[in-house]
């Protein structure tokens, strides 16, 4: 029980931390400064670890990594589109 705790606070945490740069994105729709590369790369490696979550059956990788997935190919969609 309380690894699946740290699990979910970890997920949470790492998760969230794409959120302000979505959410600043959405509203500006300013992404020069953002690299095309890492964004491709994470989302990739998001989609991966979804997967491996799934394949697992393991709760804090399958969510942490869909809504990550999300929100970091909504930032990748975007930086596509304004950058």
């Amino acid at each position: 029980m309380i690894i699946t705790a740290i699990g979910l606070v970890a997920a949470t945490l790492t998760t969230a931390a794409y959120l302000p740069q979505a959410i600043e994105i959405t509203q500006t729709k300013k992404t020069d400064e953002l690299s095309l590369g890492m964004y491709i790369i994470a989302t990739t490696g998001v989609f991966l670890w979804l997967t491996y979550g799934l394949l697992i059956k393991d709760i804090p990788i399958i969510v942490a990594n869909a809504i990550t997935f999300v929100l970091t190919g909504w930032i990748l969609i975007l930086k596509i589109k304004y950058g």
